[in-house]
């Protein structure tokens, strides 16, 4: 019997794209590109592929036929894809941004570790927008292990306007990304 040598995990280096099949490619386009600042790389009346960065496509449309839509009932499986920024100024910009179009996320949220808005694509898919609290990985690592994250792993919902008037005000970034129960 031969034995074959175990084989070391190597993981991938980046997440590339996600795709989401559609009923209403041009609408999502227009959101996709509206929420993230994306543009369209290639687009037909079938499938569309969109970018905000160097990568040749971050979102792929589908649109090959007609899907059931969605029923509104929460299943398992997909629940959300989350696109980070850089600094706590450009996710509330961002929001100011959207607000102007008509966008609105559906719950914004201090999870501890991210700043967190949420939103829905035309088709219910959910987005989070999101920026990290901590400076590195090791920080928010050791915030993982707290004693607040234990007691409250999902977070604290914020008042977005609340949060962008203070930082208006000069509160540090680092102040208004503290989760409030955290002794961090």
């Amino acid at each position: 019997m031969n034995s074959i040598p175990a084989v070391a995990t190597k993981s991938p280096r980046r997440l590339a794209h996600i795709a989401l099949r559609t009923n209403h490619l041009s609408e999502l386009i227009d959101w996709y590109c509206k929420v993230l600042g994306a543009h369209v790389a290639h687009a037909s009346d079938k499938v569309a592929f969109l970018t905000y960065d160097d990568e040749h496509h971050r979102i792929a449309l589908i649109g090959l036929q007609d899907y059931p839509p969605q029923d509104g009932t929460v299943r398992v499986g997909y629940f959300h894809t989350a696109f980070a920024y850089d600094s706590l100024a450009d996710l509330l910009d961002n929001f100011v941004r959207l607000r102007q179009l008509g966008i609105v996320p559906h719950r914004s949220i201090n999870h501890g570790p991210t700043v967190s808005f949420y939103y829905a694509d035309p088709e219910g898919n959910q987005i989070e927008l999101q920026v990290d609290s901590f400076p590195d990985a090791k920080a928010t690592n050791a915030w993982l292990g707290s004693e607040a994250f234990k007691r409250n792993p999902i977070g604290i919902e914020f008042d977005a306007d609340e949060m962008l008037q203070k930082l208006r005000d000069g509160v540090p970034e680092v102040e208004l990304m503290r989760r409030p129960d955290s002794v961090l």
